[in-house]
């Protein structure tokens, strides 16, 4: 994407850009025949000359399908509070008959463009919030802690990794007995977040309920166990007879709840300023 473009956007959507944001689809990278974009959300009133802190949203699925619409309305707020939000397609096992290796170097590779052009979208490349929820939430935190699963054609000298991380509901134990190791097998050793938390992880926000029949809440009590021995900070929220997806728009009341939560969390890492309040809708 290129100013020139952006400037085009302001000047053939007013009606979108006067309602709550700027919003545009983008491609960030192509394999073979496959094409993949993201959705881009801008603050209503974007000031060109500062640069914005970025959320990047991953859906879930368990990497076999799912679309970028369920943090659709994550984006509009986040956006409307001021970040650059982007939510980002990747292949999938349905759409693309590919594995849970692919979807991760998608993610990479979706981090990597969105920091290699940071001045074209005003975001700070040094703020980079990666989220997700489910096997989107693993994509998420395996970005900031998987040195493996890299595309051939991506630039490693960029930095996939985030410098932050809210997590919903996250797959983040792929090893005997945890969400998927029938698909990863022997590679949970260089793929799965819980096995490969090392110091400088990034701070972590992870929200579980209690009651979730694919993620325990024993394994998400030791990930932030391990993160706090490896230095690193972890905020665990328990949601209380919630199940898998309790987070989800549909479900407003706890998306209300963890939506503001994370706005605090954010907050506190100074990505956020606490004014002005915006609703939550």
């Amino acid at each position: 994407m290129h100013r020139k473009y952006f400037l085009m956007l302001l000047l053939i959507l007013p009606g979108v850009l006067s309602y709550v944001y700027a919003q545009e689809q983008i491609g960030y990278k192509q394999i073979d025949t496959t094409q993949l974009s993201m959705e881009v959300f801008y603050p209503k009133k974007l000031d060109s000359s500062k640069s914005y802190p970025a959320m990047v949203f991953f859906f879930g699925g368990g990497w076999n399908g799912g679309a970028t619409s369920q943090f659709r309305n994550h984006a509009r707020y986040f956006s409307k509070r001021g970040l650059v939000c982007f939510l980002v397609d990747y292949r999938t096992k349905n759409k693309h008959n590919t594995t849970p290796f692919e979807s991760l170097k998608d993610a990479k590779s979706a981090i990597r463009f969105i920091r290699k052009n940071a001045s074209n979208f005003n975001i700070n490349p040094t703020r980079i919030i990666a989220s997700g929820g489910s096997a989107g939430g693993h994509l998420a935190a395996a970005t900031a802690v998987i040195t493996s699963y890299n595309e051939g054609s991506d630039d490693l000298n960029l930095s996939c990794i985030p410098n932050a991380l809210v997590l919903f509901n996250p797959v983040i134990d792929n090893g005997p007995g945890g969400y998927g190791y029938e698909r990863i097998r022997a590679e949970y050793k260089s793929f799965s977040p819980l096995h490969n938390l090392k110091k400088g992880t990034p701070p972590t926000l992870l929200f579980l309920g209690t009651k979730d029949d694919l993620i325990p809440v024993e394994t998400a009590m030791y990930y932030k166990t391990v993160m706090e021995k490896v230095g690193s900070r972890c905020e665990l929220r328990l949601y209380e007879g919630e199940g898998h997806g309790f987070f989800n728009y549909k479900i407003f009341e706890n998306y209300k709840k963890t939506i503001s939560e994370a706005d605090i969390f954010l907050q506190s890492l100074g990505y956020l300023q606490k004014e002005p309040v915006v609703r939550i809708e």
